[in-house]
């Protein structure tokens, strides 16, 4: 059953090439590898870099068995992975490193309990915030957690990787964190799958004391955690992720993950030797590292991400070896690691035909022509007329986001998703407003349910506007958790008052009739919330183009 999956990614218009391997991105290369290693289940809530993986899932699904979701928020998507562990079966859970932070609770704590099946937690970082919030590095996570960390540098290695997890988790009783980079994500090379695996068993294992954490039973899961770490790191050290090419030189250079590529890409140019330790696999092989700067001098830490590796050797190295890094200077502490970054880190100069001293201007994101959204902020900006010096409006985590930038310049907050709700509250509480929280459909069943329901148990004084545009439309259009018909009567059911909840349908010509709605509520000393419906436009062209593949190719 796994085997098709291959021939119809090869296909694909983007890597068809007669009798070559298939042009995968570095998701693709992850879905793949999950396929082929026998996997019956993968779970994911969407975010750039990570969306393709489960995308890829969705569309080989029924040829391939295997059941691939959307969830309605990351920690949802890890306890539905953990559930199919527990029964044996061999499972995925993806997210972007943000999304990890939602899934905290349920990633720690499955550290402790007796995988059955393999669980493989892939979570893309963003280096240079090209989608995100912040450069955070999973590595530490996986570290914080006690579980191995595979950090891939090609996207063979993705495809690689991430089938070795299946059997590393099964092996030491763990979740296995793959850590991806936007580069490797949503870059192509060429990848070689090797023959698929059968898919395991389900079954009941009668082991629930593993599976309870109940203090007595988390205690000992805790110390055997611990006893396990030493095996852990000897078979990472002993692993073919981690290589050393030792030359007694005077510098020694530690790559992990895709810095490799950037140092390979300006060895050539290197006038003297040097010595190469590869980290690709976490715990940090301490004994390598030792024996990598022996005899040198100076070592060099290219890493992407944290200067992670370099703060650990700074605790383990002994002698008077000079460290380089990010914290000392000799590589950009934040954004993406580039081939002209180690070039400086080594003091290389910079080919003539790179340098050409041109700097692209940023072309700042905005929204699609005739979006809902815009409608939206220009009913807002009605209605808060008079209130700008006190009015507090609190954004999220979407498409709407750039209802902060010009020329809508409405939100004034950002932080995480579902935090606009609790925000206006906290503000609301504190005495300001009025209080106005903008919020998608999305994200507002990812994580905003809950802090509304506090905000109903207190009747606070702010009004939540839920933009209802059918979808997922930052990620690429996947489908909400929950359609509008079944969103009003959960919203419903919290307790709003219903003389304080709306529904309206936003339309360009409807603007100052939603500014006035706005108005009143804002001027209600009390909860209010409106729904302003109207479907993202992108995902209408794309489900009409959809269903025009469809009719072409048969129904199919």
């Amino acid at each position: 059953m796994t085997q098709g999956v291959l021939p119809d990614l090869a296909r694909a218009p983007h890597s068809s090439r007669e009798g070559l391997p298939p042009l995968l991105l570095g998701d693709e290369a992850v879905a793949l590898a999950v396929v082929h290693a026998g996997a019956a289940a993968a779970y994911a809530y969407p975010g750039t870099p990570s969306t393709e993986i489960m995308e890829t899932l969705i569309r080989h699904a029924p040829e391939a068995g295997i059941t691939a979701h959307w969830c309605t928020n990351e920690k949802t998507a890890y306890e539905q992975a953990l559930g199919a562990s527990m029964v044996g079966a061999r499972v995925m859970v993806s997210m972007k490193h943000v999304g990890l932070n939602v899934a905290m609770d349920p990633f720690v704590n499955s550290a402790l309990v007796n995988i059955h099946g393999g669980l493989v937690v892939v979570v893309a970082d963003d280096p240079g915030m090209h989608s995100s919030q912040n450069e955070q590095d999973s590595r530490i996570l996986a570290d914080f957690a006690r579980i191995p960390c595979l950090e891939p540098a090609t996207q063979q290695e993705a495809y690689d990787m991430t089938r070795a997890a299946f059997a590393l988790s099964e092996e030491f009783r763990v979740p296995v964190l793959v850590r991806l980079v936007t580069r490797l994500c949503h870059g192509r090379a060429e990848v070689v799958a090797s023959a698929p695996e059968e898919r395991p068993a389900v079954r009941k294992f009668g082991d629930a004391g593993d599976w309870t954490l109940l203090p007595g039973n988390a205690r000992r899961l805790w110390e055997a955690l611990l006893d396990a770490q030493p095996r852990i790191a000897r078979r990472v050290e002993e692993s073919d992720w981690v290589a050393l090419t030792h030359t007694g030189a005077k510098l020694a250079v530690i790559t992990t993950g895709i810095a490799r590529n950037h140092l390979q890409e300006v060895l050539p140019e290197m006038e003297v030797p040097l010595t190469h330790l590869h980290i690709g696999a976490y715990p940090a092989p301490d004994a390598l590292i030792r024996q990598a700067v022996e005899g040198a001098e100076r070592v060099l830490v290219l890493e992407e991400g944290y200067p992670w590796v370099e703060r650990r050797l700074r605790g383990i190295l002994p002698g008077p070896v000079e460290i380089q890094g990010k914290e000392s200077g000799h590589v950009p502490l934040t954004g993406e690691l580039t081939p002209d970054a180690v070039r400086r880190a080594l003091g290389l100069a910079i080919p003539p035909e790179l340098n050409t001293g041109l700097r692209l201007p940023m072309r700042p994101p905005q929204l699609c022509q005739g979006c809902p959204h815009a409608d939206a902020f220009a009913a807002v900006r009605i209605a808060l007329r008079g209130f700008e010096d006190r009015a507090v409006v609190a954004g999220d985590i979407g498409c709407y986001t750039l209802g902060a930038l010009p020329p809508h310049s409405t939100l004034e907050s950002c932080v995480c998703m579902g935090a606009s709700i609790g925000m206006a509250k906290g503000a609301s509480d504190a005495g300001a407003g009025p209080a106005l929280a903008v919020i998608g459909d999305s994200t507002f069943i990812h994580s905003g349910l809950t802090p509304l329901i506090d905000a109903v148990a207190h009747d606070s004084n702010l009004t939540v506007l839920i933009l209802d545009n059918g979808t997922v439309a930052m990620t690429g259009q996947q489908p909400t958790a929950l359609p509008r018909s079944r969103l009003e009567p959960l919203i419903r059911g919290t307790g709003v008052a219903p003389e304080h909840f709306h529904v309206v349908r936003t339309h360009p010509r409807k603007v100052e009739e939603l500014g006035a709605l706005l108005r009143s509520e804002v001027e209600h000393p009390g909860l209010s919330v409106i729904v302003a419906a109207r479907e993202c436009l992108e995902a209408v062209r794309h489900e009409k183009k959809a269903a025009k593949a469809r009719d072409e190719g048969g129904g199919s």
